[in-house]
């Protein structure tokens, strides 16, 4: 800008050619209605989408894990309700005498008590286990959309090998969990348990804090795990011992209720 040009810029009068004053007007290099180039907000919208993709996905890590931790808090106060009920049944794990006890909605009855929320029974179906009028939120895990649509929003299992003895255990195949009755249900004690840091008691049904979410049958994934000794560690399937089955499923571990899920 020439050094003439400032005077006008700033708003002072000016004087013409002849010694008189008169209002000035203001040059299009100092105009108040000069705005960004299309250069200048292109770049300006390309640096807040960089921006953004670089914290979305840091803020949405924050937001799983922080429900990964909630979940884990919920194992735990689930190994309570197991101590509590070991603590008024002689040290004896739940049976119910139902072979498919292992599954969300079917546990959960047995240690309702303890559990410090109250959970119904569907008035319709009274004696129906996989239905209630009303849930218990200690059992859902909070990143886990199915167990609301498909299991009565229970997302946690119960190992089988604490209601059959480790020769049924060994045994057994997979689809003896969910599609055969062949073999009663025993009831199991504390003191069978050899490794109780090792062996566990319950976990998360689905890998919900990851996808694909899959189950216990599978190789993928991590999730959640309930160790019989009340402590919760979050552990990829691959670091799970293969089961009876050759799959990482606590239902059917080496050993039954004596033998370990982690070395």
């Amino acid at each position: 800008m020439m050094e003439q040009d400032w005077p006008r810029c700033l708003g002072f009068p000016t004087r013409s050619a002849g010694g008189g004053e008169h209002a000035p007007a203001l040059p299009a290099r100092c105009s108040p209605y000069s705005g960004f180039t299309l250069v200048e907000v292109m770049v300006a919208i390309a640096i807040v989408s960089v921006l953004a993709a670089v914290t979305l996905p840091v803020g949405l890590r924050a937001r799983e894990l922080s429900r990964r931790v909630t979940c884990a808090s919920q194992l735990r106060q689930i190994g309570l309700a197991f101590a509590m009920y070991l603590g008024d049944w002689d040290a004896a794990y739940p049976n119910t005498g139902d072979p498919y006890l292992w599954m969300g909605r079917r546990w959960r009855w047995p240690i309702e008590p303890y559990l410090g929320e109250t959970l119904q029974r569907d008035p319709a179906r009274p004696e129906d286990p996989l239905h209630s009028s009303r849930t218990a939120q200690i059992l859902l895990c909070p990143s886990d959309p199915t167990a609301p649509q498909k299991w009565d929003a229970t997302s946690y299992g119960y190992s089988a090998a604490f209601y059959h003895t480790p020769a049924q255990i060994a045994a057994m195949t997979t689809e003896d969990l969910w599609k055969y009755d062949r073999f009663p249900c025993v009831t199991q004690r504390e003191a069978f348990v050899r490794y109780p840091s090792k062996k566990v008691l319950a976990a998360e049904w689905l890998t919900n804090h990851e996808t694909p979410k899959v189950g216990w049958w599978e190789w993928r994934g991590a999730r959640n795990y309930l160790f019989a000794d009340g402590h919760v560690r979050y552990l990829r399937a691959s670091q799970i011992k293969p089961a009876g089955n050759g799959l990482p499923d606590p239902n059917l571990t080496v050993g039954g209720i004596s033998g370990k899920d982690v070395d």
